[in-house]
């Protein structure tokens, strides 16, 4: 008989392993030995009961680099995927994301009209039965992400309210696990943004980040402080999109009154540009392109506003980088010098001596990410156990 306190530290085993391999990436058994501070025999029943349930795979060690007794290599099964959501205000982006961080299936969902709660829904449960007999067929898909630009409350998920959307007080985790049938969690876009690059992008390693994400909806903000997200009471910290940004030149404000996220706007560059609609990789590819003095004169006024709120970032918050997601990213590009300078300059000298501002390496794929790992974290925390649990619904 196994005595439930055993029971429990199996458990604390069995999701350290699976956690270390999620995070870092394929280890061999003895670093895991070293890693966890277990014993090799212990290493080798935990990881062979993870490898029956299917969570990671064995291989044999490199023999060119094999020095002493070999160790098999362990890695987390890419074949286990969550399916990760963005819905935005022209295209709903759907993919499925492996245990390694692989994206295993992608689509961009192009929209002529805002999309509803139940359209949403109905959009991912849709895609999930297609790719279960195509690109997923050899997958076990464990349960669903949904990174929302809007203010998402923690204890149960519910969108209070996404304003480009039009959302308001919208059940989208009840809605889509009713739908698929699988586990859901929702947080918002730029807390999972900033989630996925401090664990595996530009902020891996530091303790002290502010992520800011530029998407179609606007501006939001991630923090993460010692190591861990900063949430708030409800779950609606970050929005740095509505502050209100002191602008010094009369020139540069285009919109009187207007917040942060007006000023500084994926919308006016396509409007600059004379693009209608286009994804990251699009918008990036025709600014880099673009030699008409009008495109050059709007980076650059909305690098100036951009600046300015970093720089009140930095001095309320001290981080050590400033990681740009999205639109923000293409701001920086062969300008990073004359943003750090221009923040540099409205911050207080001690609180910037610092601060690194960096662009996402994560790229398109860092909202997918983050929006998987709240979808893995039941199965990190509880391996065996989430695998035969029912759906259920997640905040």
């Amino acid at each position: 008989m196994i005595e439930p306190g055993n029971d429990n530290v199996r458990t604390r085993n069995l999701a350290r392993i699976l956690g270390l391999v999620h995070l870092e990436g394929p280890r061999s058994r003895a670093a895991l030995t070293l890693a966890t501070g277990l014993n090799r025999s212990t290493i080798a029943d935990l990881v062979t009961e993870l490898s029956t349930a299917g969570l990671v795979t064995e291989t044999a060690p490199d023999p060119s680099r094999r020095v002493g007794r070999p160790s098999p290599i362990v890695a987390a099964d890419p074949r286990i995927v969550a399916i990760a959501v963005n819905p935005e205000v022209d295209a709903v982006t759907i993919g499925a994301v492996g245990l390694d961080q692989s994206i295993a299936a992608r689509v961009r969902l192009e929209r002529t009209e805002l999309v509803s709660p139940d359209q949403t829904a109905h959009l991912v449960a849709e895609t999930v039965e297609r790719w279960r007999t195509s690109a997923l067929a050899d997958n076990r898909i464990v349960g669903v992400g949904v990174a929302v630009p809007g203010l998402v409350r923690a204890r149960d998920g519910l969108v209070r309210t996404a304003p480009h959307l039009q959302w308001q007080d919208a059940p989208i985790r009840e809605l889509i696990a009713e739908s698929t049938g699988l586990p859901t969690a929702v947080d918002n876009d730029a807390t999972l943004g900033a989630v996925a690059e401090h664990l595996y992008g530009a902020a891996r390693g530091l303790d002290h980040v502010v992520y800011l994400n530029g998407g179609a909806s606007g501006i939001g903000g991630g923090l993460i402080v010692h190591g861990m997200p900063v949430r708030g009471v409800s779950g609606y910290a970050g929005e740095f999109g509505q502050n209100r940004p002191g602008i010094a030149a009369t020139t540069d404000q285009q919109a009187p009154d207007g917040v942060l996220e007006d000023e500084v706007s994926r919308a006016r560059l396509l409007q600059a540009l004379r693009l209608g609609s286009a994804d990251d990789p699009t918008l990036e590819a025709a600014l880099r392109a673009s030699d008409v003095p009008a495109v050059a004169a709007e980076t650059d006024r909305q690098r100036r506003i951009l600046a300015t709120a970093l720089a009140n970032a930095v001095n309320v918050l001290n981080p050590r980088a400033i990681v740009l997601g999205g639109f923000l990213a293409m701001l920086m590009e062969g300008a990073t010098d004359q943003l750090t300078d221009l923040v540099r300059a409205q911050s207080m000298p001690a609180n910037a001596e610092d601060v690194d501002i960096r662009a996402a390496v994560l790229a398109d794929d860092r909202l997918l990410i983050g929006a998987a790992e709240a979808a893995f974290a039941g199965l990190l925390a509880d391996p065996l156990t989430q695998l035969s649990s029912p759906a259920r619904s997640e905040g």
